[in-house]
């Protein structure tokens, strides 16, 4: 292994045990392994991403209701592909070189488990995307 990858594993925050089993196929395997932690450790960075996105937007988002908000986060995510992609950037670009060579054999499907993830993060943390809010 490499120095980048060893430095990659190394600074990943560790995610429980329970969600790893024999059964597991490739997809969740995946996502479990690298997926899950590498969108852990980027969370902040994620939540300052959309921030700027909602913010470049005129800040229409935060003037909605909070059920309204969680379907904008959606929306935004699945419908701007720009913005997508550059998520997408954001979690790709923390993985190994033999997580991105297993990533790259079913791209398509993981990229759907990916960007599902980086919705559920973002809506289960809607109140740090409040105007007001600073992140350090």
């Amino acid at each position: 292994m490499d120095s980048r990858s060893k430095s990659l594993l190394e600074i990943r925050p560790d995610i429980p045990q329970s969600h790893f089993n024999s059964e597991m196929g490739f997809d969740e395997r995946f996502q479990n392994q690298t997926l899950r932690p590498v969108i852990k450790l980027q969370n902040f960075l994620l939540v300052e991403v959309f921030r700027n996105y909602v913010n470049k937007h005129k800040g229409y988002f935060y003037g909605l209701t909070l059920e309204k908000r969680l379907d904008y986060i959606e929306r935004a995510i699945q419908k701007d592909i720009k913005f997508r992609n550059s998520l997408k950037g954001i979690v790709i670009g923390q993985f190994t070189v033999e997580e991105y060579q297993d990533y790259i054999q079913n791209s398509s499907a993981l990229n759907k488990r990916m960007m599902n993830m980086v919705i559920e993060r973002l809506k289960d943390q809607v109140q740090l995307l409040d105007k007001e809010e600073v992140l350090l």
